[in-house]
């Protein structure tokens, strides 16, 4: 499995990174995001999906590119 490139890390995500582990160590913290809308928006086929259409997780073994790409976008978002 290959690994995904480190992007350079700002002043302000070290912030937000510390404020998160501030968090997690005082409370339950409950993270949401469109991670399936954001797969879908890279128009999987049906072969991709291995004709089980709409099982994101599948595009892990069949796509991880497609998945790869998206943990980017949200890496790059902070």
């Amino acid at each position: 499995m290959a690994s995904l490139p480190t992007p350079s890390i700002s002043a302000d995500s070290r912030s937000r990174a510390a404020a998160l582990r501030e968090a997690l160590a005082s409370r339950v913290v409950v993270a949401d995001g469109a991670m399936g809308t954001m797969l879908q928006a890279q128009e999987p086929t049906l072969e991709d999906f291995q004709n089980l259409e709409g099982c994101n997780e599948i595009l892990s073994l069949t796509r991880p590119d497609i998945v790869a790409s998206v943990h980017r976008e949200y890496f790059a978002a902070g």
